[in-house]
Formats: structure tokens, sequence, C-alpha cells
């Protein structure tokens, strides 16, 4: 199986190739006492903010590259510091259909939240010029942390892309003649 390639870019990950097969991946075993609720909710949010796939009841995985295995690592710990038992693993799935199944959730979750990115874009299209521009910044920042958990591209990411660029032009340039400012 061929290397993975680093991300192009610092925080991005970069998709497998889908010719790879199966492919490995870092899990993370864990499990928290249930009060205080404060390290449970901590862990949770750090895990959403990695875009893990969810395998059981305290059990996710995030393909395996230097990145996702450090920051696994750095959740483990916090676990291990609020009192739970945390494992970390490298694995592969026994079959090319478990790894897409678990890829394709993955996209799945990365879609909706790109379609709920162009159905804000599109709702903000027709509003004042002030307005567009405030949501194409707040959407722009919205769309960089979900590509930072987006390990398998799915189309909607370009179409989001798309309908938040439409907003750029259109929060640059007046609407109509009564909003331009006189030269």
């Amino acid at each position: 199986m061929p290397p993975t390639p680093p991300p192009a870019s610092r925080g991005a990950p970069s998709p497998r190739p889908a010719a790879a097969g199966v492919g490995r991946w870092v899990l993370l075993s864990y499990r928290l006492p249930r009060q205080p609720s404060t390290p449970r909710i901590s862990v949770w949010r750090r895990l959403e903010r990695l875009g893990v796939g969810r395998l059981g009841d305290g059990l996710v995985a995030l393909p395996a590259d230097a990145r996702t295995r450090e920051q696994i690592d750095w959740i483990a710990e916090e676990i291990t510091e609020a009192g739970g038992t945390a494992t970390v693993w490298l694995a592969e799935p026994a079959t090319a259909a478990q790894d897409r199944q678990l890829a394709a959730a993955m996209a799945a979750a990365r879609a909706e939240e790109y379609q709920a990115v162009a159905v804000d874009a599109a709702a903000a299209a027709s509003g004042p010029a002030a307005e567009r521009q405030r949501v194409a910044r707040r959407l722009r920042a919205e769309l960089r942390r979900i590509t930072r958990r987006d390990f398998f591209p799915p189309p909607h990411r370009d179409l989001a892309k798309a309908a938040v660029d439409a907003l750029a032009p259109a929060a640059r340039q007046p609407a109509d003649r009564s909003e331009e400012v006189p030269r």
C-alpha cells in the first residue's frame, strides 16, 4: 500500500487515495466517569472537532497519520488525567468494505455540515450587502473548521464553497445604484 501523502497545508487533512484499499486507522478506546460531566463534555467536543468516526460506545477512529495520532494521544492523556481509561490503537479493518463503510460514514457527516453551510449562504444571498459580507466571513470560517476534519471530501464541499464564494462578490458590489457611494 502506498503511503498517505502529507497534508498540503498545516492542519488540513489530505484524503487517502481511493485505490489505496484497506487503510490504517488510529483508534481510541476510552471510558470516563459519569461525574463530573465536564471532562466527558470536553472530550466529546474535542473528538467532534477532529471529525472522528464512531465505531461504538467509547470507540472512535481517524485515518492514521502523524497529526491524527498526536491529536488522539493528547485526548487519551486528557482522559487519563480526568480519572478515565484510554487506549490508543493502530489498526486496519479486516476488509476493504469495512474501511469504505467507515470512510463513507465520515464523509456523510461532513456532507451534512457542508449542506448546512450552503443553505445558510443561499438564505443570505438576497439580503443587504453588509449582511451578505458578515455571513460570508462567518461561513468561510465554518468551511475552514469543517475542512480540517474532512478526511474523505464529499461533492458537497465544492457546492458549499461555491455558495459562499457567490456571496463574496455580491458583498463587495452594491446591490443597486442607491447603495453606491458617490466619488
